[in-house]
């Protein structure tokens, strides 16, 4: 991928939407891009997994768990399924595990940080609403853009 998410915001300025999270990177994919799809859950990655199992159609999954770092909401065969399914990437507002196998994975993963405790599966949460952090909004069907500067979010698709 060509784009940067630096010369986007300076091509768009105000048009788009700059998440002040400082995330980390776990996937191969240091930049991906794609349509938004969300989930809102905590510690339970029920819906993460239900998700991740559809076709991606490149599409990048944003799951909000609040930011909590006591349970992951997303490991290796979550993100095995998410690569099969054609998924460009997925920001998680919480944990990951398994971060080795993560790394050799053809995905976009950003995330706070690794616990190795498993989360909950009892399908608690929400899909497809707006959600909310690091200053910014996601709304499904906006677009992400993601690369080792940052997360940007439009409102459009943007030529990259």
């Amino acid at each position: 991928m060509s784009f940067a998410t630096a010369d986007l915001y300076d091509a768009h300025g105000d048009a788009l939407r700059s998440c002040v999270t400082q995330f980390r990177s776990y996937g191969s994919r240091t930049r991906f891009f794609g349509q938004i799809v969300t989930v809102r859950c905590l510690e339970d990655n029920a819906l993460v997994k239900q998700v991740l199992a559809t076709s991606g159609e490149g599409r990048v999954l944003v799951a909000d768990g609040g930011g909590s770092l006591r349970t992951a909401l997303l490991g290796e065969m979550i993100a095995t399924s998410a690569v099969e399914n054609r998924w460009a990437g997925v920001v998680i507002n919480g944990a990951v595990r398994d971060t080795a196998a993560l790394t050799r994975l053809d995905l976009g993963i950003k995330a706070l940080g690794v616990n190795p405790r498993k989360s909950a599966k009892t399908g608690l949460g929400e899909i497809d609403v707006p959600v909310n952090f690091g200053d910014v909004s996601f709304p499904p069907g906006a677009w992400l853009y993601s690369d080792e500067d940052g997360i940007l979010v439009s409102d459009q698709r943007l030529d990259v």
